[in-house]
Order: C-alpha cells, then sequence, then structure tokens
C-alpha cells in the first residue's frame, strides 16, 4: 500500500478563521469532475466506441441477450464485478440527466457536457434496448452467485449472462418506475442537443410508467436473483412517484401532476420522512422535485399536498445537516454516515440534494425552517461543499476516495477490470478461478487505473484499509458517481445568475477542455546529498479584505534506502495555520496518523499565510 500523506484543502477550517467567500475552493472541482465522467467509460459494457478514452478496457458482453432472443449488448457494469443490474443502472442514468439537467451551463463551461452527454447516452441507449415490446423490460444480465464467484475482466468472461425480464405476469413496478424516470430525465438532458433522441426517450418513458403503475410489483419478486444484491426494502411506491415527477417535468402533462397531487398520500410522498436518498429508496427526491415545483408556482390545486412534501423535503435536509428533530450520524472528520458497506453513495446523493435545493431557495427568495432555526441557501451548499472535500482529501487520513484524484487514493480497487492486467497489454485468457489465485490475492497496486472511481469509503471513525478483498471500503460503484457530476460542476461553475425554478436550456457542448492550472514551483534550499528532500510550492492565490493570500504545499521525501523515524521539523517565517503535521512547542512531527516514511515515499503538508514562503528546515531524524 502507498503511503504518500496528503491533505490537499484546508478550506472549511479556513473560512472560519478569515471569514472569507463560499467561492474560496481548495480543490480542482473541474479536474475531478473531468474523472468522474471518465470512470463511466472504464464501466462499459458492449462493443466500445472509436472514441474510447480508457484505453486498458476492451469489448465485453457481446453475446448479452442471444440466448433470450435481444440485442442486450451495452450498457453498464454496476461496480466492480461484471453483472448488468437493472434498477442500480437506471438510477445512474437517472442521477446523471438531473446533474445535467441543474448544472449543464456549468459543466459546457469546463468543457466537460458532451462527455456527460454520452455517459447518459451509453446507458439509455442499452434501457431502450431492454424495452424491446410494450410492458415488457429486461431488468438483468448475469447474475451475482455465478459472477462473484469468478474474478475474471469484463472481456474474459465465462460467467453466465442469463437475461431476466418483466412482464405483465412478472411484474416489477419499482424498476419499470426508475428506468421511466431516467429516460425522462435524459429526455430534458437531450431535448436541446438532440430532440428526436430526447423525444423517443420520453416515449419509452410513458410507456414504462404506465407499465409500471397497471401491472404493479416488486420487481425482486419477478427477478429473484437480484434479491441478494439490490434487493427494493423500499418497494415501489416511492419509484411510481419519482417516475411520474420526472415525467411531469419533461412534459408538462397535467396528468403527471395530478397522479402526484392524488397519490402522495397512499404511495408516501406526504407521509414518508427520510433521512437516505440512493438507488433504492426515492422518497427525498421525489420530495426534493415537489418542493420544485411547488416553489415554482406550479402546484396549482395541489398546493396543500405539494407543501406536505416540502416538509417532507426539508426534513430530510435539516437531519442531513443535523439541525432537525432526527440527524444523521456523521463521522469525527464529519462525513455522513449511514452504513459501513460503500457509505459514500449516501453522501454524494444526499450532498447532490442539499445542493439543488439550496439552488432553489435561493432562486426563490426562500430560507429552510429546521428545528434549531433558519438555515440560509448558503449553508447548505457549504456543507454539501465539505462532504465533496471530505471525499477529495480533506479528511483525518487525508486520503482521496476519488481513485486517481490527488496523490494518496486507494491503489488496490476491489474491481476485476483495474486489478488484472489488461488485456491489450497480456492477452492470455484469464480463468475464473485462476483470476482469484493469481490477481485478486495480488498484494500490489492495480495495473490500472479506475480514474475517477468513488470507491466505498471509511468507516464510522474514519477508518479505511486500503486492500482488495475490503470490498465494503473499496468497490467502487456507478451510483456512487453520478450525483457527484452535478456537485462537481456547481462547485467548479457557480450558480451562474440564473433561475434554478425556470427551465434552462442547455448550451452546444464545447469540445476544447479546459487547459490544467500551471503551478508554480520553489524549490527549497538545501544539499542535493541530502536523504530528506523538501519542496515547496504555491499552489493559489485569493484576495481577501485588502490581502492576498497563498496556500504553500510542502513535500518532504525520504531519498534513503532506509525508513525515516522519529523525523522533527523546524518552520520559521510562518504566519497563518498549518495542516498535516503535528505541532509540539516549536517543532514539527509527523502527523497523528503517520509514524515513519518508508524508503522513496513522501508525506505531504499544506499552510496559508499572505506573505512568501516559510522557511522549512530538518532539525533531526532517524533511519533505520
Amino acid at each position: 500500500m502507498h503511503r504518500f500523506v496528503r491533505l490537499c484543502s484546508v478550506a472549511p477550517l479556513f473560512l472560519a478563521l478569515v471569514l472569507l467567500p463560499l467561492a474560496f475552493a481548495g480543490h480542482d472541482y473541474g479536474q475531478a469532475l473531468s474523472k468522474s465522467i471518465l470512470f463511466f467509460e472504464a464501466q462499459r459494457s458492449g462493443y466500445l466506441p472509436s472514441t474510447q478514452r480508457v484505453q486498458w478496457r476492451g469489448h465485453s458482453g457481446l453475446n448479452d441477450g442471444k440466448a433470450n432472443g435481444v440485442d442486450l449488448v451495452g450498457g453498464y457494469y454496476d461496480a466492480g464485478d461484471n453483472v448488468k443490474f437493472g434498477l442500480p443502472m437506471a438510477f445512474t442514468i437517472t442521477m446523471m440527466s438531473w446533474s445535467i439537467v441543474e448544472y449543464g451551463k456549468q459543466m459546457a463551461a469546463s468543457g466537460e457536457l458532451g462527455h456527460a452527454l454520452d455517459a447518459v447516452k451509453w446507458g439509455t441507449d442499452y434501457l431502450i434496448k431492454a424495452h424491446p415490446e410494450l410492458n415488457v423490460f429486461y431488468g438483468e444480465v448475469g447474475d451475482g452467485t455465478t459472477d462473484h464467484y469468478c474474478w475474471q475482466r469484463p472481456e474474459d468472461m465465462t460467467t453466465s449472462r442469463q437475461a431476466y425480464r418483466i412482464d405483465p405476469s412478472n411484474p416489477g413496478s419499482d424498476l419499470a418506475g426508475e428506468s421511466a424516470a431516467a429516460m425522462a430525465a435524459a429526455s430534458l438532458a437531450f431535448r436541446h442537443n438532440n430532440p428526436s433522441y430526447a423525444n423517443e426517450l420520453l416515449t419509452h418513458a410513458q410507456q414504462l410508467f404506465e407499465f409500471a403503475d397497471k401491472y404493479r410489483g416488486k420487481y425482486d419478486s419477478s427477478i429473484t436473483v437480484a434479491q441478494k444484491y439490490y434487493r427494493s426494502i423500499s418497494g415501489y411506491a416511492d419509484e411510481l412517484l419519482w417516475a411520474a415527477a420526472w415525467l411531469y417535468q419533461a412534459t408538462n402533462n397535467e396528468y403527471y401532476l395530478s397522479y402526484l397531487g392524488k397519490n402522495g398520500d397512499s404511495l408516501g410522498g406526504t407521509g414518508w420522512a427520510m433521512t437516505e436518498f440512493g438507488w433504492d429508496v426515492k422518497y427525498a427526491g421525489v420530495q426534493t422535485l415537489v418542493a420544485k415545483f411547488l416553489m415554482g408556482g406550479k402546484a396549482g390545486q395541489y398546493a396543500p399536498v405539494f407543501e406536505e412534501y416540502q416538509q417532507n423535503a426539508e426534513f430530510f435536509m435539516c437531519a442531513i445537516l443535523g439541525k432537525g428533530n432526527r440527524n444523521v450520524q456523521k463521522t469525527p472528520g464529519g462525513l455522513i454516515f449511514r452504513q459501513r458497506w460503500n457509505n459514500l453513495q449516501f453522501v454524494t446523493s444526499a450532498s447532490f440534494l442539499l445542493t439543488v435545493y439550496s439552488d432553489y431557495l435561493t432562486s426563490a427568495g426562500k430560507n429552510l425552517n429546521c428545528g434549531s432555526g433558519s438555515v440560509s441557501p448558503a449553508e447548505l451548499l457549504s456543507f454539501a461543499k465539505s462532504q465533496v472535500d471530505y471525499i477529495l482529501g480533506d479528511n483525518p487520513r487525508a486520503t482521496s476516495y476519488m481513485v486517481g484524484y490527488g496523490s494518496n487514493y486507494p491503489r488496490q480497487v476491489h474491481h476485476r477490470g483495474s486489478s488484472i492486467v489488461s488485456i491489450k497489454v497480456d492477452s492470455s485468457f484469464v480463468s475464473c478461478r485462476g483470476g482469484y489465485a493469481t490477481w485478486f490475492s495480488r498484494e500490489a497496486s492495480d495495473p490500472n487505473v479506475l480514474t475517477g472511481a468513488i470507491v466505498g469509503g471509511p468507516d464510522a471513525y474514519d477508518n479505511f484499509a486500503d486492500e482488495r478483498d475490503n470490498y465494503e471500503q473499496t468497490e467502487p460503484a456507478t451510483y456512487n458517481n453520478a450525483p457527484l457530476l452535478g456537485l462537481l460542476a456547481r462547485l467548479q461553475g457557480g450558480h451562474s445568475g440564473y433561475n434554478q425554478l425556470l427551465p434552462v436550456a442547455l448550451p452546444t457542448p464545447k469540445t476544447q477542455p479546459k487547459p490544467a492550472p500551471v503551478t508554480k514551483t520553489t524549490p527549497a534550499p538545501g544539499s542535493s546529498s541530502s536523504p530528506i528532500a523538501i519542496e515547496q510550492k504555491m499552489t493559489t492565490s485569493w484576495n481577501a479584505y485588502g490581502k492576498t493570500y497563498y496556500r504553500y504545499s510542502t513535500i518532504v521525501t525520504n531519498k534513503s534506502a532506509k525508513t525515516l523515524k522519529s523525523l522533527k521539523i523546524t518552520i520559521s517565517k510562518l504566519y497563518g495555520p498549518l495542516w498535516g503535521l503535528t505541532k509540539s512547542g516549536d517543532s514539527y512531527f509527523f502527523p497523528a496518523w503517520l509514524n515513519s516514511l518508508p524508503a522513496g515515499k513522501s508525506l505531504e503538508f499544506v499552510y496559508i499565510h499572505s506573505a512568501s514562503q516559510a522557511d522549512v528546515s530538518i532539525s533531526s531524524y532517524t533511519l533505520a
């Protein structure tokens, strides 16, 4: 495991010290956005296009659906396995589309709108194939049991590719409803750039909603192989409301508004106050959208019912913020904590809802009302930002939970494709069990970097073990990343001065990516023969209250062949806060999470002040 220690951003702490505006950002959200979209290319199934940027992947699943007499080639693998699970895939597409609907302008400004639309279309093209006739929808290809028995890259799969469907005799209202929501939301994303495709999606969405509503039942009672992996605990009522909300937004058809108004009580929209939002439980998302309709003046005769939806939406927001009557748990480092297995899925989804609701409130000129009092829209956005910053490295372990972002990120990801040498590098067949023996058990970094993937994340105490068999913490998932697209676009691009409650026409995507920022590097003086190297660089600067502040990154590298211990650092001419070291008296030592530095490894600390770089020197150390 790599031990490069990084503490990339100190914005939340520094805000409290000098009252800087919210716009101050210690992270490169544009770079993180680019990487988070790139992850979806690594998850592609089917024939890869000529524009494929993740070059270590190859074609896979080319016979999917053939045994069932239908073409099901394409779509996404959900996580670190090679199964195509319909419910989480559809939710992923819905959330990517919602990200574009709200923040497409910001994505276009950063040159990523085209890539985001490509990511959505890869999913919706598959959903169209999965709906070959009325009242029939294919909800899974492959099964978790046979797939999990094998450790193979997708290109070598020998596992079952059986396809499973829902129909009037075997209903699945949650699956059909979520897929309808995905297609309706995607139609909004494509309305400006590809109107004929948007209309095609809308037709499928309306048909799937009618199917879901007419033939009611839980999909995992029909596709029983999904029960162990993506069981629909919440049932299908939330997906029916979710689909209706998206169809109303996409069509302005009063039928769907009436559906939300008339079924709010019976389907739980007005009754369920939730503290989670994700691929299974959609109520908070429904309530947020309905609150948007209400604040936008579209509720009509259903305003009293929609106010009840909004009360539940605000219950969710207050609980996440920790200002309500039943608040969510947080780790000591401030991260939302729901469960030990893939907790970050709930963090990104909840943070997205806070972000869009913040902008809805701003557009309506309102505040959030919590048990502890009135909360400004800026406070919602600030909390969402703190969660994103935690994921990107502002946490007690100084670990980025986005693979490939920063320097200290997971190297042993629980992911078949990234953990096995690319078929383009070594075309030798990797067998079902041979993959476990050769690659899964290999205690080394993945041969392929799964750039942009958000892994499961730390436990309730901010602890994390970068180990391939630690699937609860190191496995990524598409639905972890999908809400992050909107979050990162919003943090990178700002509000853009438009009203979130009004329809927004997305601009034509820009093809030129934003150039990477250039940083000034200033090596610290010292003997080139010293076993310890110190390098400082100024990474950003900004003006506040008549002063210019600078953020400096300092990297200490052990150049020797031995392990560095008992490191003592002296820092003079430091006039601001410092993070990433432990201070005792006038000296600085290893941070609490590190007690030594192996040969060739580095640690990083950062500080901020309104002067030129501080003088950093090594007082003493031992090599063992």
